[in-house]
């Protein structure tokens, strides 16, 4: 584990797996969700890094153990400069991304408006392109009419363990997690809108291979949205797999279905790194 800063100086949080042997297949760079942090995905950075790829994951600003006011930000494009300065850290090639919900958001914006140079594809785990949550009109209309007024005004998000995965006990630790980020300002609100909006106008401009898992029965983003966006994507090499009654999270989904939707993001990491040049930093 280790620090790095983004553009404007606010310190992140760390975490790289690194696989065994000197001869990795390439590099992935991994983004968690909203309100939650990168020691979330522990299991799957082992995963990726059985199977051959360096990979390393940060908390966003707000989130985890990096700094920044919880729940917040100022301008949405701040969460692509800390996607940048991770990326950034990451030498080897070829480089995928792979980025879970509100990660998926900030990732896909970034090829939208940082492009997508050194990037050989995209791995979006039900990303977070609409809300599916139920939330109160008063919440909405509070939050866009103080978001300037306001900015830093925090609401509860919402965000419950039982809505994000089907594994009772992972949904119990998720609720006590205190690196859980349990709250929304105005202006993190207001942000992640233009962003959606953003990716809704502009999805075609993607163009490099992209594998999409939606869980099905998702509670928080939602899985019609997901299918109207993969739609619009200009890639030509893109795969879709709406995975039937499942949750959110689905990388942590009961029994062996977590470890198989792992599977699935791996085979198509080797397959497409199989055709690039591998190189180290």
């Amino acid at each position: 584990m280790s620090t790095f800063s983004s553009r404007d100086g606010t310190v992140l949080h760390e975490v790289v797996w690194n696989p065994a042997g000197d001869k990795p297949r390439g590099a992935v760079v991994l983004q968690h969700g909203y309100g939650e942090h990168i020691g979330r995905y522990d299991h799957v950075g082992k995963a990726l890094a059985a199977r051959g790829f360096v990979t390393r994951g940060g908390d966003l600003r707000g989130h985890g153990q990096s700094a920044g006011a919880r729940g917040h930000c100022n301008r949405f494009s701040e969460y692509l400069d800390d996607l940048a300065a991770l990326i950034a850290r990451a030498p080897e090639r070829p480089l995928f991304l792979v980025a879970h919900s509100f990660g998926a958001l900030v990732s896909t914006e970034y090829l939208i408006e940082r492009g997508s140079d050194g990037i050989s594809g995209i791995v979006l785990s039900s990303p977070y392109y609409g809300l599916k949550l139920k939330v109160s009109p008063i919440k909405v209309a509070l939050a866009k009419l103080t978001s300037n007024l306001v900015p830093k005004l925090s609401m509860p998000n919402g965000l419950k363990g039982e809505d994000a995965t089907r594994d009772a006990e992972l949904a119990k630790t998720y609720d006590s997690d205190p690196l859980n980020s349990k709250v929304a300002t105005a202006r993190w609100f207001t942000e992640q809108l233009l962003a959606q909006a953003d990716v809704a106008a502009r999805a075609s401009e993607v163009k490099l291979p992209v594998l999409m898992l939606q869980g099905g029965a998702d509670r928080l983003a939602d899985p019609e949205v997901s299918k109207q966006i993969f739609a619009k994507l200009g890639a030509t090499d893109k795969t879709l797999q709406v995975l039937d009654g499942q949750y959110h999270e689905v990388f942590n989904e009961p029994g062996d279905l977590k470890n198989k939707n792992l599977d699935a993001v791996c085979d198509w990491l080797e397959s497409h790194a199989a055709g690039e040049k591998v190189a180290h930093g």
